[in-house]
């Protein structure tokens, strides 16, 4: 009979191929041009709306409870969850602002806006930053509970297609090859398996890497998707952040009932 680690892992494995295929995915639709870059929106608005609410209904709040039910942690002040939190939203900040060009999610960029390849390539060192905490984020909450696991894959599966488009548009308006583009998208995947991999053999951190993913996915909503919802006209969008909110908010009356 399978043990609940077993299962554990085999879910996480499962969740994390999940969302690395779906950067691979965004990827291929620039590549091969078979998606409309602006259905991509909607997954972005999806996405900011659900990750907004999983980060501050879900990964704060479990993050203080954790703290608070165990006495080992040194830093047991449910006060320190906040001081991760604003670490890990300002580490992407920083790499964000030093060592990648500006970007946007789901977006095509045209050799006009790239002139030189090592922008692609700062942009992509960034977003495996980015791609790193989704995998870190997604083990986290796998350690804590499936449900939580879970909340936080389906919030991080919404922007990775935006983020696999994203990057592999970087790399061919600077001149990369197709195959170096689609590869750029599969880098991103690998990091998320790599976070979630790392996150399993340093478990017992999950105290301090649950309220740091917490950060990473504010500045991800916030400071990067948000925007882009603001640059389309219409409440259209707007509403599709909202939606983003309601569902996580249903999934938890059917649920935690």
């Amino acid at each position: 009979m399978n043990s609940p680690e077993t299962i554990r892992i085999v879910i996480a494995l499962l969740l994390g191929l999940t969302a690395a295929g779906a950067n691979v995915l965004g990827g291929m639709l620039i590549v091969r041009r078979q998606w409309s870059r602006h259905y991509l929106k909607y997954f972005i608005a999806l996405g900011a709306g659900f990750m907004l609410a999983t980060a501050i209904l879900e990964m704060i709040p479990e993050s203080v409870r954790l703290r608070s039910d165990d006495s080992s942690i040194f830093f047991h002040s449910t006060s320190a969850v906040f001081v991760f939190v604003l670490a890990g939203y300002f580490l992407v900040h920083f790499f964000e602002h030093t060592v990648a060009p500006h970007f946007h999610f789901g977006e095509e960029t045209h050799h006009d806006a790239v002139s030189h390849s090592h922008a692609s390539y700062a942009a992509l060192l960034g977003l495996v930053i980015h791609t790193f905490f989704d995998g870190v984020a997604i083990a986290s909450g796998l350690l804590v509970s499936t449900w939580l696991g879970g909340v936080i894959f389906v919030a991080v599966f919404l922007h990775k297609i935006p983020e696999g488009f994203t990057v592999s548009s970087l790399m061919l308006a600077s001149g990369q090859s197709r195959s170096a583009a689609l590869a750029s998208s599969a880098i991103l995947g690998g990091a998320t398996l790599a976070g979630m991999a790392l996150m399993f053999v340093v478990r017992s951190t999950v105290a301090d890497a649950l309220p740091f993913s917490a950060g990473v996915t504010l500045y991800v909503a916030a400071s990067d998707l948000i925007p882009e919802v603001n640059r389309e006209p219409g409440p259209g969008m707007a509403g599709l952040v909202f939606a983003g909110v309601a569902i996580l908010l249903l999934l938890k009356m059917m649920f935690h009932m």
